[in-house]
């Protein structure tokens, strides 16, 4: 009964030796001349100047929330979009598709709307 998992296995032993191999190689090929600026802390071209667990203003992960929501309504909007022509020469689902995507548009509208009159969208 093993014997049926064994090709599995082969698979997966396959899949850790692609993933590794780059890394190890990388390790044995690649150069090895640390200097003071490689060593160095590097925080967008300068030296840090507080600590790394400083606390960020709630805006920011706000503003990080909304732009998650409304990339995820792109990646429903796409796929949608693909087969728009379709979903219009097609009469049984001709209306339904059309008012589902509507639905969908109007929940995120007022979702906008409620964010933008909460304030979230003010960066002062």
């Amino acid at each position: 009964m093993l014997e049926s998992y064994f090709p599995v296995f082969v698979f997966i032993l396959i899949g850790i030796a692609f993933g590794f191999a780059p890394v190890i190689a990388g390790m044995v090929v690649g150069p090895h001349r640390p200097d003071s600026e490689k060593l160095s802390p590097y925080e967008c071209g300068f030296e840090a100047f507080e600590d790394a667990r400083m606390k960020f203003d709630v805006r920011y992960y706000l503003i990080a929330i909304i732009f998650i929501l409304f990339d995820l309504e792109v990646a429903f909007l796409l796929p949608w979009a693909t087969i728009f022509r379709e979903i219009v020469h097609t009469e049984s689902v001709r209306w339904f598709g059309f008012l589902e995507m509507l639905v969908f548009i109007a929940i995120l509208v007022v979702g906008y709307l409620y964010a933008w009159a909460k304030g979230a969208l003010d960066w002062e």
